[in-house]
């Protein structure tokens, strides 16, 4: 099968655990990018987090961020295609973070904005390549609003989850990992949006292939004609996959490619 678009997760996928994209991993999807497939970096990330991965790549193109309420190009910086979210609804989250003192962000196609940032914080931030804006409770939340992420422990990310349980609007809430919630409009997901750009490319899912390692993912690997999980993926991911390759410790992204594209 020749597989025209390869839709690649960012964090704990196409990165190790040190926040690298590894000599290997680079050469492999280089390598298949030369070979005509393009190279869709799929991501929880925002887009201007996302873009300094894409040129560490040494590429340019579409890219679907915050969990695919985003479609941009990374050349030009036009947004493609998003789906925002009233902010009525996201107030209730936003309240709920304070009063936990759960940090939080809030999120457009490109700019991230924050009321405070700590030591802890920044570094997150830095590590994820994104600058974020200072915005004051009193400035509201920003038009074009596309995601809110909040960052905490586990557990009380997961005590969070619980007390949301039966709330009812048009917002869902994904798990982009152990310290992260993402809350956004019900119909975004990675595998809408990767099957409205297949759709806007002319590609049947059978010529897709998706890599990733969080429930955030699901929905990609689940659309793909081939759908790959990392071993460091949940179980429930995995058994959503058609084929589970080595860890991204392990240079799994490359071991795929090679044996799926570059053979």
């Amino acid at each position: 099968m020749t597989y025209r678009i390869i839709a690649l997760d960012v964090d704990g996928t196409l990165i190790n655990d040190h926040h690298e994209v590894t000599p290997r991993v680079r050469e492999a999807v280089r390598a298949a990018a030369e070979r005509g497939a393009e190279i869709v970096l799929c991501t929880g990330r925002g887009s201007t987090s996302a873009l300094p991965v894409l040129a560490e790549l040494g590429l340019e193109g579409t890219m679907i961020t915050h969990n695919g309420a985003s479609i941009v190009d990374s050349a030009t910086r036009n947004i493609i295609a998003e789906t925002a979210i009233p902010l009525e609804q996201a107030q209730r989250y936003v309240h709920f973070a304070r009063e936990r003192g759960i940090h939080y962000d809030m999120n457009t196609a490109f700019d991230l904005y924050v009321e405070s940032v700590d030591d802890h914080t920044s570094q997150m931030y830095k590590r994820m390549f994104a600058n974020p804006i200072i915005r004051s409770a009193e400035d509201g939340m920003p038009e074009g609003l596309v995601k809110i992420s909040m960052f905490a422990s586990k557990e009380a990310l997961d005590d969070a989850e619980a007390a949301w349980s039966d709330w009812q609007h048009e917002l869902q809430t994904v798990r982009s990992g152990d310290y992260f919630i993402d809350v956004q409009h019900f119909q975004a997901s990675k595998g809408t949006a990767l099957r409205q750009l297949a759709a806007m490319r002319g590609v049947p899912c059978e010529q897709v292939l998706a890599i990733g390692n969080y429930y955030n993912d699901l929905g990609m690997i689940s659309f793909a004609g081939l759908g790959i999980a990392m071993d460091n993926s949940p179980e429930e991911v995995k058994a959503e996959a058609d084929e589970i390759t080595l860890s991204n410790n392990e240079d799994g992204v490359a071991l795929a490619l090679e044996k799926h594209v570059l053979a």
